[in-house]
């Protein structure tokens, strides 16, 4: 008889487990009534449901291929069904190890992503402006939902820096996740382009910042202390600096520990304003201690680079060759238009795929 590889069963019989509790907290009146915690628990449900329905489909297929054993001893006819069925086990078999390798715990979650100009003035700017809403055409093309945070404009429509806040609908499973596909966004990218203020055609290179962070579910998982904080109120002001408020409705919060400093004056009324504040630096902070973590390991599989030097680039953007190119993974395609209209499919595929092969080869799965 086929026996299941022990090391699976191992593993699975504590999310099963998982499973059957997670369930039971999904119609708990307490859960319930709580959204984020509902929505915590939706969310693991929905993984733990893929380890079960793929762990059933691997015990059905080794049930099928025992059975064709054992009644092919008395009658040879069962005989011919056995090689598809073992076929169809080890598809099982592979599918249950593939679900059971570690993955980012953070997958499921939704992000903070923000693009800062960099090197290159204006053309910077405008360069954060394209991927800023690069961004926001992959996000509506894939379902989800994306919230202007912050920002500051320029006088020719670029950014300074922009904050977005990037959602999924539902509870989707950790393969589906926002950063499970945008935390490999992190670092420097450069742009090779003749800029609208260049009167002579000549190309120039500039880059920006981009730094993704997985948004913070639990507001109690980051404890702040309010007296870590100082908090400033300005009046909030538009391309080149004018004031398009008459009260002091802006933000700046700054963590006196670490000294993450975080601005927003998108909304008119300052408590909204020192609560997306507050929202973001909570991301910073958590983004802050999971680096730390990660600082242990040789290399940081999701290290993403703070300053925005050009010499530090995971991409590069050609406009006249129309091609982009990742220096992480190898990708290069001459597709470079679409990709800005939010096709980043290919382009977020290979970095999952070679973040997928190093985490099965350190995990030794």
């Amino acid at each position: 008889m086929t026996q299941a590889p022990q090391g699976a069963f191992a593993a699975v019989a504590p999310l099963l487990e998982e499973y059957t509790q997670v369930e039971a907290q999904m119609s708990d009146p307490a859960v319930l009534a709580d959204p984020a915690a509902l929505r915590k628990a939706g969310r693991r449900f929905a993984e733990l449901s893929r380890t079960k329905t793929a762990w059933d489909r691997f015990r059905s297929a080794q049930d099928d291929v025992d059975a064709a054993e054992e009644l092919a001893a008395e009658d040879a006819a069962f005989a011919e069904e056995i090689p598809a069925l073992r076929a169809a086990l080890d598809e099982a078999r592979a599918h249950l190890i593939d679900i059971l390798a570690p993955r980012d715990p953070d997958d499921a979650l939704d992000v903070i992503l923000e693009v800062k100009a960099g090197e290159g003035g204006d053309e910077s700017a405008l360069f954060a402006s394209d991927l800023a809403r690069m961004y926001s055409r992959y996000a509506a093309l894939k379902g989800w939902v994306v919230t202007e945070l912050s920002a500051t404009h320029t006088e020719l429509g670029g950014y300074k820096d922009i904050t977005l806040a990037i959602r999924a609908k539902g509870t989707p499973t950790p393969e589906e996740g926002v950063w499970a596909h945008l935390k490999y966004e992190g670092g420097v990218h450069r742009v090779q382009r003749i800029p609208v203020t260049e009167s002579q055609g000549r190309i120039h290179t500039s880059a920006a910042g981009v730094f993704v962070m997985p948004e913070v579910e639990d507001e109690g998982e980051i404890e702040i202390d309010p007296n870590d904080l100082r908090i400033d109120v300005f009046r909030s002001s538009g391309p080149g600096g004018q004031s398009v408020n008459t009260t002091d409705s802006a933000v700046r919060i700054t963590h006196l520990p670490s000294g993450i400093v975080v601005s927003m004056q998108n909304e008119k009324s300052q408590l909204q304003n020192k609560e997306a504040a507050l929202r973001v630096l909570a991301s910073r902070l958590a983004a802050e201690a999971r680096a730390k973590r990660e600082a242990a390991n040789a290399e940081q599989r999701l290290s993403q680079v703070r300053t925005v030097d050009r010499s530090e680039r995971i991409r590069t953007y050609n406009f006249p060759e129309n091609r982009i190119a990742d220096h992480r993974t190898g990708f290069k395609a001459h597709n470079l238009d679409q990709v800005l209209e939010g096709n980043l499919d290919a382009v977020i595929a290979s970095a999952i795929s070679a973040d997928e092969k190093a985490r099965l080869g350190q995990d030794g799965v």
